[in-house]
């Protein structure tokens, strides 16, 4: 980092505390400038060490060992800068690199440079999004972005707000929903409401079964529909269900509908069931979390098709945009829910006297108060990239999912693919050791391989090379499940995994 020479030594840090930097001290600007610049070289270190491949991916350490070596407690006194300073690279050094190229692990993988450059300038602008009043460009910004994303999925008009996640905007769609079918619930609680239902996927997210949970309704009503065997839900088996209900004088009234789940990346039947909900009187809406980044691609969009048939729709850009975490996305078709399901009139918030246009004030939209800027970093990296650049991105990320999946077929008996074809860039496979190659492929195979897969992970995580995620599915024991959202990932990366995967396994 080509930074002017320290005001400050480092000998000087050491006898400095917070009550030296701006705002305390008044005259601190000097002191404050070399503070962050350090900091901020020890974040560019960090960068560069995610984005070198000689390094590890993570230095393991148990719960136990890592508390016998760091220094986590709250002291009675301040502590000067350079402990500070100190406290800072120890936190990154014991941080898992999330991206780093050899990161498989999370549906969220890389770390986008214009995406971080903009959630520096959102802490340092350290604004609540409630009201046009203290985030005036943020919120034009957001309005703005959430419109495009809105026209992508194709609702013409509508409301969107970000959300702290895939999970509160799963719930927020449940929540409006409710509110359009039911407006006296509002006010008159459950007591005004029949024996509602929701459905879901039996691959789903949990947040469903969690919207189901902190509502009201009970996860017992919450009813998982049969997938077939690529993970889709089967829209035959919901019509079933929703017969079944309404034959007990219960009252289906929403239905998710998973585009990428979270496991296999399989996308559920938009068509056929927005026909079944249009037929049953009940709400649709996407929960494209995960998949939803596969609208910015021509190649990829139609995995999609009929969204805008929904509605409501949540959107990730943390996924598989690349956008820093968190940043998550809501949209409903139809414009005026959200503020007439959760507004409270707050008067010493959301006066409505104020001299400007209160319609853009976003605080009465939410259940919640407080509401982070998740939108600058998505706005920032979106414009750096443009719409072709986003496409390209996407395309690339699907590229180096069916060059994993050729070169999983290409090693023969060495692995065993879980989903031939995955539809998302979700790659889910066993390693197969030597022991068990020649083993036919049955349910005692399966569950040797489902304990093989643990252990290999507790190899990778030691050695520190790589990270790939496992879990079961349904009746089907641990495997692996790669996920390729990081687009700095290269062909060369695929190959060691691949050959990790087998060097830390010959022996199993």
């Amino acid at each position: 980092m080509n930074a002017q020479p320290f005001k400050h030594a480092k000998k000087e840090m050491e006898k400095l505390l917070y009550t030296d930097l701006l705002p305390l001290n008044k005259d601190g600007y000097d002191i404050t400038e070399d503070f962050l610049v350090r900091v901020v070289e020890s974040l560019i270190d960090f960068l560069k060490k995610s984005n070198d491949r000689s390094n590890k991916v993570l230095d393991f350490y148990q719960p136990n060992q890592l508390r016998e070596f760091l220094d986590l407690e709250i002291p009675d006194d301040p502590q000067p800068l350079d402990q500070l300073l100190v406290d800072c690279r120890e936190t990154l050094r014991y941080q898992v690199k999330t991206a780093h190229p050899h990161y498989f692990n999370q549906l969220s993988c890389g770390l986008d440079v214009v995406s971080l450059a903009g959630e520096w300038l959102t802490a340092a602008a350290n604004t609540n999004m409630f009201t046009y009043e203290i985030a005036p460009v943020f919120i034009l910004m957001e309005q703005i972005t959430l419109k495009k994303m809105r026209e992508i999925i194709g609702f013409p008009n509508g409301d969107s707000i970000l959300a702290p996640g895939g999970a509160i905007s799963n719930l927020y769609a449940m929540l409006v929903a409710r509110h359009k079918m039911f407006p006296n619930y509002k006010q008159q609680g459950l007591k005004t409401l029949p024996q509602l239902v929701m459905y879901t996927s039996e691959h789903s997210h949990y947040s469903i079964k969690g919207a189901g949970m902190v509502s009201g309704l009970g996860t017992d009503n919450v009813v998982e529909v049969p997938c077939d065997d690529r993970g889709k839900m089967i829209p035959a088996e919901l019509e079933k269900r929703v017969r079944e209900a309404k034959a007990k004088g219960q009252r289906p009234f929403f239905v998710n509908c998973t585009a990428g789940t979270t496991v296999l990346g399989a996308f559920d039947p938009i068509n056929p069931l927005a026909d079944i909900c249009e037929k049953y009187d009940m709400w649709l809406h996407v929960d494209a979390a995960w998949g939803g980044g596969c609208l910015l691609s021509q190649k990829y969009k139609s995995r999609l098709a009929g969204i805008e048939r929904s509605q409501s729709v949540t959107w990730n850009p943390h996924k598989l945009m690349g956008s820093l975490l968190q940043c998550s996305t809501v949209h409903f078709k139809e414009d005026g829910l959200l503020i007439s399901c959760n507004m409270l009139c707050a008067d010493y918030l959301f006066q409505q006297d104020k001299h400007y246009d209160v319609t853009y004030d976003t605080g009465d939209k939410v259940i919640q108060c407080g509401r982070h800027n998740d939108i600058f970093k998505l706005w920032l990296m979106w414009r750096s990239k443009g719409m072709k650049g986003y496409e390209k991105h996407i395309d690339h990320l699907f590229d180096m999912a069916h060059y994993m999946v050729q070169k999983i077929n290409e090693r023969g008996n060495r692995f065993y693919m879980v989903l031939e074809e995955p539809e998302c860039v979700n790659v889910s496979f066993w390693y197969v050791p030597p022991s068990l190659r020649k083993m036919p492929h049955n349910r005692e195979r399966e569950i040797k391989l489902g304990q093989i897969t643990a252990i290999l992970k507790g190899k990778m995580m030691d050695s520190g090379s790589l990270m790939i995620g496992y879990q079961p599915l349904g009746n089907t024991p641990n495997f692996f499940r790669a996920i390729i959202s990081n687009p700095g990932v290269t062909k060369e990366d695929i190959d060691f995994m691949l050959d990790e995967l087998e060097r830390l396994g010959q022996n199993l």
